[in-house]
Parts: C-alpha cells; sequence; structure tokens
C-alpha cells in the first residue's frame, strides 16, 4: 500500500523529502532542527523514510493514545539492537513474555532496595568531591560519565569500573551502533567482515565477558546471593507467582539491558544538570541554601529525599531541557486510528520529548532553565502525557525512580562541597546526534572547581 493510499494525506501535515531516501538524512544529521520543524506542523504529521509511512506524534492526548490506550497495537522495534548487544531484554521484548519479566524486574526496583542503592551512590559522590582539587579545570563531561560508570557497575554487578577501563569505550561502541542502525534504511549484517563490524564484536566481547564473569561468580556462590544487594544478585533470586525464575540467558540478557540502557540515561542527566547550574549560579545557590539547611553537612540518606524539593525540580527541569530517552519509536502492527487519524498497518509513530517539551503552551519560554516548573502547585497543572523524560504507559522505564533517587542524591551530595564555573568564554555546547540516541554534548565542558568554605555554607 502506498504512503498516499495508507493514510489521509489531506488532514496530516506532510514532508516528502528526497527520493528514495525520505527525510532519512535530516533525521540522521539534524535531527532536532528536522523534529522541530516537524512538530510546528501540527500535533500530528508525517514524513518519508523509506517506504513505510512515519508520523510524529506531539500532542499529551495523542502520545496517550499510541502508548495507553492503543499500546497493544503500537510495539517496539529494536531487532537490530538485539542482535548486537542486549539479546531480548525488557526494552526490546514485547508481549505476554515482556510483561511477566517487566512483573519480574519490578522487584528491584521496589523502596527497600532504593535505600540500600543509596548508600552506595552517596558513597561514591563523596568519594568524587574529595577527589576535586579546588582551582582545577575538568572536563565536567568526562568527569560525570566516570562517576556514572562507577555507581552503575557497583549497584548492578558490584564491580569496581575505574576511569579508562575498557568497558568505557566497549559501552561507546554499542550505544552508537544503536543509533547507527535506527536511522540507517539498510542494516549491514553484523556477521559480516568490515571493520566497522569486527570493532562492534570486540566491544560486545568485552560486554558479555565482564557481565558473565559477575554472573558466574553468583552462580558457583549461590549460598551468599541473599547477602549481596547488587541487582544481578537480586535478578538471580527474583521468582513469579508460581516460584518460577528467570533462566540463565534471560538473567544475562536483562543485565545487558540494564547496563546499556540505564548508564547513558544518568550520565548524561548529570552532565547537563552541572552544566545547567554552572550557567545559572543564582539556582546554584538556592539547591546549596537547601541541602545546608536540611542536612548540616552530613551525606543525605534516602528518607531525606522527601525534604529536598527544590534539588528534585532542578533535577526534574535539566530532564525536561534534557531528555534521556529523547525519542520513542512504535510501529503499527494493525489499521488504527489516533486522535481521528487513520495509520496503517506498518507504520512508524515518532514521540520526541525534546519538541514535547518545548511546547510553549505547556512550558513558558520553553528553552529557559527555570525548576519552578517543577513545584507541586504547577507540576499538578501539567497534562498526565506533556513530561516523558522516561517514557509512558505499560512499558515506561521500570528504573524511572531509581533515575530520579540518584540524580536527587548526588545532586543533594555534591552540591554541599562543590560548584562549579564555565571557563572564560566557553564555546556553546551542541550534541553529538551523529553517533548518539541520547543527547550527548558534542565536546568538553570545562569547568573550574570550587570547594565550598564553611563561610559559604553558613550564610
Amino acid at each position: 500500500m502506498s504512503i498516499a493510499t495508507s493514510i489521509t494525506a489531506k488532514e496530516i501535515p506532510y514532508l516528502r523529502g528526497w527520493p528514495l531516501v525520505g527525510c532519512q538524512l535530516a533525521l540522521k544529521y539534524e535531527r532536532l532542527h528536522f523534529l522541530q520543524r516537524l512538530s510546528q506542523l501540527g500535533d500530528i504529521a508525517g514524513f518519508s523514510f523509506g517506504t513505510a509511512p512515519h508520523f510524529l506524534v506531539n500532542s499529551p492526548q495523542l502520545i496517550q493514545e499510541v502508548l495507553v490506550e492503543h499500546a497493544a497495537t503500537f510495539y517496539h522495534r529494536g531487532r537490530y539492537l538485539r542482535r548486537a548487544f542486549i539479546g531480548n531484554g525488557l526494552i526490546i521484548s514485547d508481549g505476554e513474555f515482556h510483561r511477566k519479566q517487566r512483573k519480574l524486574m519490578a522487584t528491584l526496583f521496589q523502596p527497600r532496595h532504593l535505600a540500600t542503592y543509596a548508600e552506595t551512590i552517596t558513597r561514591y559522590g563523596e568519594q568524587f568531591q574529595q577527589e576535586m582539587r579546588h582551582g582545577e579545570v575538568i572536563d565536567l563531561h568526562q568527569k560525570m560519565i566516570d562517576l556514572a560508570m562507577s555507581i552503575f557497575s557497583k549497584v548492578l554487578f558490584d564491580l569496581e569500573i575505574r576511569p579508562g577501563d575498557e568497558m568505557m569505550e566497549a559501552m561507546d561502541i554499542a550505544l552508537a551502533h544503536s543509533a547507527k542502525v535506527l536511522f540507517s534504511l539498510v542494516a549491514i549484517p553484523i556477521h559480516w567482515p568490515t571493520p566497522y563490524n569486527k570493532r562492534l564484536q570486540q566491544a560486545r566481547q568485552v560486554l558479555q565477558k565482564r557481565i558473565r564473569g559477575a554472573f558466574q561468580q553468583r552462580k558457583e556462590n549461590p549460598e551468599h546471593l541473599s547477602e549481596q544487594n547488587d541487582l544481578l544478585s537480586l535478578l538471580l533470586q527474583a521468582s513469579d507467582d508460581d516460584g518460577r525464575r528467570m533462566s540463565d540467558q534471560q538473567v544475562l540478557d536483562e543485565c545487558r539491558t540494564l547496563f546499556i540502557a540505564g548508564f547513558e540515561t544518568i550520565a548524561m542527566a548529570l552532565i547537563w544538570t552541572w552544566y545547567l547550574l554552572a550557567q545559572h549560579p543564582e539556582v546554584c545557590q538556592k539547591v546549596q541554601k537547601e541541602v545546608d539547611s536540611v542536612l548540616g553537612g552530613r551525606t543525605p540518606t534516602y528518607e531525606d529525599l522527601a525534604n529536598l524539593p527544590y534539588c528534585l525540580q532542578v533535577f526534574k527541569e535539566t530532564l525536561r531541557l534534557y531528555p534521556p530517552a529523547p525519542m520513542i519509536r512504535r510501529e503499527a502492527r494493525d489499521d488504527v486510528e489516533v486522535g481521528g487519524y487513520h495509520l496503517a498497518r506498518g507504520s512508524t509513530v515518532l514521540i520526541s520529548a525534546y519538541t514535547l517539551h518545548r511546547r510553549a503552551d505547556y512550558f513558558p519560554e520553553p528553552e529557559r532553565f527555570d525548576p519552578e516548573r517543577f513545584s507541586p502547585e504547577r507540576e499538578k497543572q501539567l497534562p498526565r502525557y506533556a513530561y516523558l523524560p522516561f517514557g509512558g504507559g505499560p512499558r515506561v522505564c521500570l528504573g524511572n525512580h531509581f533515575a530520579l533517587m540518584e540524580g536527587h542524591l548526588l545532586l543533594a551530595t555534591l552540591a554541599q562541597r562543590l560548584r562549579f564555573e564555565l571557563v572564560a568564554n566557553h564555546p556553546e555546547v551542541g550534541f553529538d546526534l551523529e553517533h548518539n540516541l541520547a543527547l550527548r554534548p558534542d565536546r568538553k565542558i570545562e569547568v573550574i572547581v570550587h570547594k565550598r568554605t564553611e563561610e559559604e555554607k553558613q550564610g
């Protein structure tokens, strides 16, 4: 069925792009500009990308239809990433298998476990601030990636991964690959012996070796599982209502999924949070005033988070401007009506948190950094699906509470002792979208470290 007969062409604005490739080049190299242009055409807009019709949905009401009301009709396409790195993990799996896995894994993120993870997070945060030297210039981009990797590898596998570890490069290759295949019309089979595929295979082997090593260690010492609080140990103990546990392969798949998806989410959120605070010292001062008042110099705990609302507002506003999942992709398995528009089977729907979070009718002056948008009173006024840093519906990111807790805790931990100042004449920081799905900075972010004095803390 042609595009012209599979949609109500007169009702849906449509960009056709170039012959054969359509808008593929714009989506790959000018993604955010292209999506912003589409979003200006209306709540739904179509564009050509190969032979299948594609649509951007950009209103809370229509997004709710796609992610919730028609969740069974729209499925996540992730076969290329699955083959390469994460197997049939929760992000990729579908149907009844996905539902059962999600129920099993939800136990990992219960409050009692979050409180345990919090201790690891603050310990690494304290270690980070102690290593900083007053007046030194650091690359904030790299430092936050290193911190996120150290924390996440410890929480997930009880592994110590330090800067320069081969896992860091392997992760970069894995994440770049996911961006490459998503915006390619033709996928080169991974088993072809190209230089790119060889690097990809090497990266996969590094990840598999380390994860399998941690897995095997626990399998050989099952009597100690109940004493360990890392996510891998909890996965091995998780069981459904009938007492059935995951297969070994499924545990490994879920570990890879959590590692690849979770690491980048928190790493990018930390980078942009501190970049924004360096640009807005008045906001940083409000954060510090709150943590000084509530904590009085002690290390924050999971229980303290409820008393640090402004810190959470800052983190949520960062996720609005720089959402960790800037684009959600779904494919219709059947013909479906969305907002009165007919979408044919095989149509691809994109939901861009980046463009959605910049709708001026929900977020006035959308490019302005304003944590007050997420004060309790103002946040309640937002439509349910106007803010989607972690997706929504039955496939909402299972680790969203963990990510919010980690960002919240690290902000409170570091702000007690540190602030960062951009070096003079620092160039504007953009996004490296050619090699990343996430909004990763396109350059170093050089900042001057300022360690707070006792006089500063006392007012």
